[in-house]
């Protein structure tokens, strides 16, 4: 979970041991974001992906009490936030601990109840544990964005097998098939992993083949390297730094011209925007401001003559796409929120930066002195 939320913040993340084993309902609660937070539903895992070492380091999958869960965004909702992101190891694996199969798409339902709460996430789920259901409360459930992130780590059913992914290629592009039908307007993305022990040239171009069918909005693609203490680290058949280079070079052009192709395909289209802060990195410099569509698609365009607060909604037409952003000229309308006003009244606070959005800890570094005392010290 933290490289998920490193790939979705870019930047550095940190947890303690004790937010491995009490869930973060039980700890004081400081966001970053104002409008946006992350909320744990689960912690471990019970698959044995071979390159994967967060089974030996979290254990078995241990399931929150929906009613802890749903307090939590319920919480959150009264502080301001309209978007919550589900977050589990493979989220969609909910319930299982606790002997519900159906557990997770009634959670997004209920989700689905909470007035205020405007965006429903979750990631990152896992193809064996996708199921109809689930699909059925994305699709009905109006809060429940229609984007979905569904990592595939490899088109081939050999190195699927040597992965311990227990889903073949067919299996995946199934998901796909009956998300499309469901959700046409569905953003899909994925992380694959190129290089992995044993790949062939067959191996690869199997992976090829499912990225040009399932056609991602976006595909976060790694080089496979060796993590200590995983089956993969110790397995023959590694391949050169020289070929893995090559193939990495040829899928992410590849995914590059049909994120690109995906993009236009959006121009045209109006769209409510939530206004999000840090997200374009040259706002400054182009007198724009940015946010994201509902399917999680980047946009950037031109700052209204009315103020306009992180948190906030507008709503803007789409006139140019990027492989990797959308932009729109001046918002058709602006909608303040209450997210706004929480962003507004932080400000106005001057609150301090937050280390991260999930636990509400406390920074990493030397602690602050603490206040001297009047009060007669203990003896």
């Amino acid at each position: 979970m933290l490289l998920e939320r490193a790939r979705v913040q870019e930047e550095a993340q940190v947890e303690i041991l004790e937010s491995l084993e009490v869930f973060p309902s039980t700890l004081p609660t400081r966001r970053e974001s104002a409008y946006a937070a992350w909320v744990s539903i689960s912690v471990g895992c019970n698959n044995t992906c071979t390159f994967c070492i967060v089974p030996a380091l979290r254990g078995k999958e241990k399931d929150r009490r929906t009613g802890d869960i749903l307090a939590e965004v319920q919480a959150l909702v009264a502080e301001g936030v309209v978007e919550v992101t589900l977050l589990g190891q493979n989220v969609n694996a909910y319930g299982q601990d606790i002997g519900d199969r159906q557990a997770f798409s009634k959670l997004l339902r209920a989700c689905g109840g909470i007035d205020g709460l405007e965006r429903v996430r979750f990631t990152s789920p896992h193809p064996k544990d996708f199921t109809d259901d689930v699909i059925a409360a994305m699709a009905e459930t109006p809060n429940v964005m229609h984007q979905l992130h569904m990592p595939l780590q490899s088109g081939s059913d050999a190195v699927l097998r040597a992965m311990k992914r227990s889903y073949r290629q067919e299996r995946y592009l199934g998901i796909i098939e009956k998300v499309r039908a469901a959700m046409p307007d569905a953003a899909i993305s994925t992380d694959i992993i190129v290089g992995f022990p044993g790949e062939t040239d067959e191996d690869f171009e199997q992976t090829m083949h499912v990225v040009r069918e399932a056609r991602f909005a976006q595909a976060f693609t790694f080089q496979y390297s060796k993590r200590p203490g995983t089956p993969a680290a110790e397995m023959e058949g590694q391949i050169p730094k020289a070929v893995v280079q090559e193939r990495y070079l040829r899928l992410t052009a590849l995914q590059e011209e049909i994120s690109w192709e995906e993009n236009k395909k959006q121009v045209g289209r109006t769209v409510e925007v939530l206004v999000a802060e840090g997200e374009g990195r040259k706002d400054q410099h182009t007198d724009r401001l940015s946010g994201r569509a509902p399917d999680s698609r980047l946009v950037h365009f031109t700052r209204p003559e009315q103020p306009v607060r992180p948190g906030d909604m507008v709503t803007v037409e789409l006139t140019y796409a990027a492989p990797h952003h959308l932009l729109a000229e001046g918002p058709l309308g602006v909608r303040r929120t209450r997210a706004g006003d929480a962003w507004e009244l932080r400000q106005a606070q001057g609150a301090a930066k937050a280390a991260g959005v999930m636990l509400g800890l406390p920074k990493v570094g030397v602690p602050a002195p603490l206040a001297v005392s009047d009060a007669p010290a203990c003896r």
